[in-house]
């Protein structure tokens, strides 16, 4: 997995003056416009807002660029898709961790950001790695049936695309979430990204431990999702060759 991870970031900054460093380049150029926008042309009056929306840019970053990556994780990889004994099923999965990388790369600017608006991290910061690991299986879910799928079905590319444009407006990522009490508060009540935000910034906002229930809601989500996915997946992967 490493040397394929490696070996992706290589191909996608190859020639690149800056590399990695583009990486950091949209969910900062998002801060600085949600920063401005909501603060002082549209004032949200969201405390701390610029750690607020920096968290939900970051994690959502991680989460569409993985699902949008994943659609071509097997149709873009006949090479090594067709190589014998190759494990295809790390194809999705390479696509979460090499966007993963990104997402560990910004995670101390956020820190900064958070001792600079709130204080120094309390103890809560040891629950990151366990938000961050249901954010991953989540993401797995949903990036493994995308891949298997979009072999069989390329409309599928441009759907995701939709989909994530969408999801990103119903999403709280730079707004607060909805009241229990609002018409519309189901789309923050059933949405598991708005849980795993929560998980977030419940860290580097609050500087507290997550609520449980935040990972209980996802992990119910998520490891029915991901072991059908991964049944599904090794179901039609015999024929990909064929298909590809």
């Amino acid at each position: 997995m490493i040397e394929l991870v490696s070996r992706d970031l290589k191909i996608r900054y190859q020639r690149s003056a800056i590399g990695l460093g583009w990486s950091l380049m949209k969910p900062l150029s998002q801060l600085l416009i949600f920063a401005t926008v909501f603060t002082s042309v549209i004032p949200l009056e969201i405390p701390n807002y610029t750690t607020f929306v920096f968290a939900g840019v970051l994690s959502w970053a991680w989460f569409s660029s993985s699902l949008t990556s994943s659609a071509l994780s097997v149709t873009g990889n006949r090479e090594m898709v067709r190589r014998p004994g190759f494990p295809v099923h790390l194809l999705p999965m390479l696509t979460i961790v090499s966007n993963g990388v990104h997402f560990m790369l910004a995670l101390p600017l956020l820190l900064i950001c958070s001792w600079i608006q709130v204080g120094p991290p309390g103890i809560s910061l040891l629950a990151l790695p366990a938000v961050i690991l249901v954010q991953f299986l989540l993401t797995l879910a949903f990036a493994t049936l995308i891949a298997a799928i979009h072999v069989y079905f390329r409309d599928i590319e441009h759907l995701i695309g939709i989909t994530v444009m969408l999801g990103f407006y119903i999403t709280p990522v730079f707004y607060r979430p909805l009241q229990a009490d609002h018409d519309f508060a189901f789309l923050t009540l059933w949405n598991p990204m708005a849980w795993v935000l929560e998980g977030y910034r419940a860290i580097f906002l609050d500087h507290a431990w997550p609520d449980p229930l935040i990972y209980f809601r996802v992990l119910a989500l998520a490891v029915p999702v991901l072991l059908f996915a991964f049944w599904f997946f090794n179901r039609v992967s015999a024929r990909f060759v064929d298909e590809l």
